[in-house]
This record gives structure tokens, sequence and C-alpha cells, in this order.
């Protein structure tokens, strides 16, 4: 069961500015606590982990989102009635050699273990789940459920087999490129352009071998070319982990309406994103944008660091956040976009990622105590509550159901 705080939570958005209730909103925001209690939730997407190794950070213990720059933890979790989340074991884009590859895997199995230690020494909060059914008979414990997703497939490098070590380390998806080439794809925001015209030969083979596994190819950040590459080959409907719609944000990370309709036919789902840059086009602010030119120079773009250059990367960062922050987003905003979707492709095909401590963030869904608002607005818009078990959830684990279903190596 999900913590019943999430309807005083919830209750406080019906309330007008001069605190008199409006019985419409109470009637949403009482509505929107009982079907978010009783549906399963599922956030596909966040870079959580790349903290877990932070001084002062601990998954277990609540944090303040304002305070520590953190967006997720177990507290906040159950607070924010988030029964599931997929931890990113993220690596930015490094040198394609050698000892690029080599620093890359050593980085990734370290950001493996960070999360099953955190999360095994919390056990009356929750475990390490790698299967659908486990999410669920977790979530009748009363426990989070933290899935494993590798973002950025560098860390294989040419070797094949590292697909199956992920997978046998617990990882159920690859997001197969981040912002550069690598060896697999083209990405959808790498400056030089294509290199491939979608998937390399090796990546074709490195989207069969997920296929064996039963293991989900996740499209967000690749090339247009990549993304219709993928679709070609992949036996198994493929998931966009967090992205959004191009047709709502004009911008390379969200997928086109031909994309859309696309991953709809092959049975696959849109996790929507709540980057507020994409969910709507952000005000221009130079100031934030110089400083965070020099932040990104001084640390190479946050590719290839060290766990010593990565702290002070992060402290870089959250400074020029905290002295020039944009205007973010809002959750009608977000939902603007799953309106459009679910409108062109039907309400089968879409879900939430968030991208929590990846630059996710919006006005009013600034970390995951607030998950509510979203379900809010869903109830606001006169979603069913069908419908939102499908979109909270439902569809995504139909799709990490039938990649399972699909694979043939056991």
């Amino acid at each position: 069961m999900k913590n019943i705080v999430i309807l005083s939570v919830l209750s406080i958005v019906a309330l007008s500015a001069d605190g008199k209730s409006r019985p419409k909103e109470v009637s949403f925001a009482a509505k929107a606590a009982q079907i978010h209690e009783s549906v399963f939730t599922i956030d596909t997407h966040c870079d959580t982990p790349l903290g877990l190794s932070r001084e002062g950070f601990n998954l277990s213990l609540h944090h303040d989102a304002k305070e520590s720059g953190t967006k997720v933890d177990l507290p906040r979790m159950k607070e924010g009635g988030l029964d599931a989340q997929f931890f990113a074991v993220f690596i930015g884009q490094g040198a394609r050699t050698d000892e690029g590859h080599a620093k890359a895997k050593e980085t990734s199995l370290r950001i493996f273990d960070d999360i099953y230690k955190s999360v095994l020494a919390a056990p009356e909060l929750a475990e390490v789940a790698t299967t659908p059914e486990d999410g669920y008979r977790l979530e009748k414990e009363g426990k989070r459920a933290i899935y494993i997703g590798v973002e950025n497939g560098y860390p294989i490098g040419h070797d094949l087999t590292m697909v199956k070590k992920f997978y046998d380390l617990g990882a159920r998806y690859i997001t197969l490129c981040h912002t550069a080439n690598n060896d697999i794809c083209d990405s959808s925001n790498d400056k030089k352009g294509a290199e491939y015209h979608g998937l390399s030969p090796f990546g074709a083979e490195v989207v069969k071998e997920m296929n064996r596994l039963g293991m989900m190819v996740d499209v967000s950040h690749i090339s247009d070319e990549s993304f219709f590459d993928v679709l070609e080959i992949t036996n198994a409907p493929v998931i966009a982990s967090h992205s959004c719609s191009r047709a709502i944000c004009d911008n390379p990370r969200n997928l086109t309406d031909e994309q859309l309709k696309a991953l709809a036919k092959n049975g696959g789902v849109v996790q929507m994103c709540i980057l507020s840059d994409y969910v709507k086009k952000p005000d221009p602010n130079p100031k934030r944008d110089s400083a965070m030119a020099v932040v990104r120079a001084r640390f190479n773009n946050f590719e290839g660091l060290t766990p010593e250059q990565e702290k002070e990367a992060y402290k870089a960062y959250r400074s020029v956040s905290k002295q020039f922050p944009n205007k973010l987003a809002t959750v009608k905003d977000a939902v603007d976009h799953i309106d459009h979707m679910v409108k062109l492709i039907g309400i089968d095909y879409v879900g939430i990622g968030t991208d929590f401590d990846g630059g996710g963030a919006l006005a009013d869904c600034f970390d995951v105590s607030q998950m509510g608002n979203i379900t809010l607005e869903l109830v606001r818009r006169g979603y069913s509550e069908e419908d939102i078990r499908k979109i909270w959830g439902g569809n995504f684990m139909r799709v990490f159901r039938e990649a399972g279903q699909k694979a043939i190596w056991n």
C-alpha cells in the first residue's frame, strides 16, 4: 500500500489563493488521491545512482530537494506514491578507444555496485527488482521496487558479451547511446552529425542480442535514422524510457509524430519525460547559458570524468543552477504531451519516465514526492482510472513482460 499522505498533499492544490476550497478541485483531488493510491506506478528513468557515492547522500533518508539538489530517495518515493523506479547506470560518452571503453566498463560496474549496496542497506524499504512480477509483489509488501537500466551503450565497446553481463547484473534495458555517437548508433544530439546514418553493423548485433536475452531496447537519445533501424531489426516491442513529443516541443531529443506512430505499430511505449527543456521551449537565460558553457568546457561536457572530477562538476553545476535558475515548465505543460500522444497513437502506448536527477523537474513536480500532481492533472482532463493505470505503469509493464517472453537464450 502507498502512503496515505498523498491525499493531504494533493488536497493542498485544491485551495485557491485566498485559502478557500473550491468544491470541484476538492473532488478532483480526492479522486486523484484514490486513483494514485490504487494503481501501480513506475518511473522508467532517473539518474539518482550518480549521487549514491556522493558524501552526505543516503538513499534511505529523506532529503530536501531544494537544499540537497536531489530528486529521489526511498522516503520521498513513498511520500509521492511511486511504487517502482528504474535507476540508470549512466555513463557519459568518452573516447572510443580500448582505454576509453575499459574505463567506461569499470565505471559502469562501480555504479551497479553502488545501487546494490544502497538498496541492500534498506531491506525494509526496497529491493532490487528484475521482473514485472517483482514490482507488483513489492507494491503489496509496501516496499519500493528498484529496477536497473543502462543509459548509453558506450561501455559495451566492441564486446557483445557485455550485453549479457549487464543483463546478469540486473539491467533490463539499455539506452543505446547518449548525447554523442558511439559504436552502436548515431545520437540525436551529436553536433558532428550522422556517422552511420542509423545503427552501425555492430549496433544491429547489439539489438539482436538484447532481443535474445529479453532485454528492452531503449530508443531515447538515438537519432531518427537509428530509431527506424531499430524498429526494422527488433523482434520485440521497444521503449523510449524518457522522451516527449516533438510536435509539442521542437527538440531533437523528442519523438516526431511519424516515430510515435511507428512505435505504437511496434507495440512499444513512449515514457513522457519531465525535463523542462523537452517539455516546453525555455525562456532565454543568457547569463545561465554563459555560466553553464564555462562549466561544460571546464569538465569536458561532463564526459570521461574521474569520480573526483564528477563531484567537482556536480558542485559547479549546482552553483550555476542556484545562481541562474531556469523558469520550469509545469505539470500542465507536460500533460499536453500525454494528450497529444494519446490522441495520436492511443492510450496503450504512453507512460512516464521523469529523468529526475538527470535534469528532470517541473515547477509543480520538482521531485518524486510530488508525483501525484501528474495524476491530478490527468483526472482534471477526464482520464479514467483505467487510463491512468495504463499510463502510470500498465503499458510499460506489458512491454517489459513481452520482451521477456520473446527471449530465446534460456
